[in-house]
């Protein structure tokens, strides 16, 4: 593996996990959203007669009457149907939330979807620019997407540089840095360039935070604690969005997926200053079966080939899932 996490690797033969969710971001989550296992035949997303004939409620978080939304495979097909829905546009999405209007990093749509949980769409509000004197090398923000080319905070450090900038809130979509547009940019990369921004300056940061009802002002929020006993899903099941191939219905996580994917999530916070579940879920998912870190690093660089991790990051993710395994974590 090569050393450097920012280090971005040019295989035009690989197929990325992620393409700026077509997930990314990234996000649904969010993950990074469609980020999801790579399909190895690199199929298209299949025509709606093929897709699971599955229906959603949603609402618009700040408030709107329910929805129902179905014939989506990936994240950006997601917001255009929840957008068809109350006639806005689709890039209004900053991110979706489960089963919760609230901004909750801890419920964050992800690439799964459990069956019976209702979505609440987060749409842009108010835009504000703020300047920020970096008097220490790290800013105590993590960075994640939404699957569909946004980067947002996902949690700010008690303390940190950022938090001292009360502007600055969890949930803010990242739209510019010192005047550059990173509309489109991994979140990777967004934490890569806020990281080496030079100490003892000041930058600019264009913001868009998520747009509120009057009753859901409160005080500013960290963001999720990673050490919730957070489940992806409410349902029995779950609907999986994959960047290309089809949707799949599949069981709810097991407990092992839950301890490996959090401890991974974890590390790639450490390492990386990213929260991404589908990421570490796919990461869980490929070094499931393999015998030895070599053999795990090599399936990494075949799956994500969009992604370069420093071998140490790998044995520490290789040991997080073997203590998933072992049943100590």
């Amino acid at each position: 593996m090569p050393y450097g996490p920012w280090k971005k690797k040019n295989k035009a033969t690989k197929e990325h996990l992620v393409e700026n969710e077509e997930l990314s971001g990234g996000h649904a989550g969010a993950g990074s959203l469609g980020k999801s296992a790579v399909n190895g035949a690199g199929l298209p997303p299949p025509p709606a007669s093929m897709r699971p004939k599955l229906v959603f409620h949603t609402q618009l978080a700040h408030g709107s009457p329910t929805g129902r939304i179905e014939g989506f495979s990936n994240v950006k097909e997601l917001y255009g149907k929840i957008a068809e829905a109350f006639n806005i546009s689709p890039p209004d999405i900053l991110f979706c939330t489960l089963n919760t209007h609230k901004i909750d990093m801890e419920k964050l749509l992800g690439g799964q979807i459990g069956l019976e949980d209702f979505i609440f769409a987060h749409i842009k509000g108010i835009k504000k620019e703020v300047e920020v004197y970096k008097s220490e090398d790290a800013l105590g923000l993590t960075i994640t997407d939404n699957g569909a080319g946004y980067a947002f905070i996902k949690r700010i450090r008690e303390g940190s540089v950022a938090d001292e900038v009360k502007v600055i809130c969890v949930g803010d979509h990242i739209e510019c840095i010192n005047g550059r547009n990173i509309v489109g940019t991994r979140h990777y990369e967004v934490a890569r360039m806020l990281k080496d921004l030079p100490r003892n300056t000041t930058f600019t940061l264009k913001l868009i935070e998520p747009m509120k009802a009057f009753e859901m002002l409160e005080p500013r929020s960290k963001g999720g604690k990673p050490g919730n006993d957070n489940k992806i899903g409410t349902g029995r099941s779950t609907l999986r969005l994959r960047s290309k191939g089809p949707a799949t219905v599949e069981d709810e996580p097991t407990e092992f997926d839950e301890k490996a994917i959090k401890k991974v999530d974890d590390l790639l916070e450490s390492y990386m200053g990213i929260r991404d579940t589908e990421l570490a879920a796919t990461m869980v998912e490929v070094g499931r079966d393999k015998k030895n870190p070599d053999e795990f690093a090599m399936a990494l660089d075949e799956s994500l080939g969009d992604f370069a991790f420093p071998d140490e990051f790998v044995f520490d993710v290789w040991g997080a899932i073997g203590d998933a395994k072992q049943g100590r974590i």
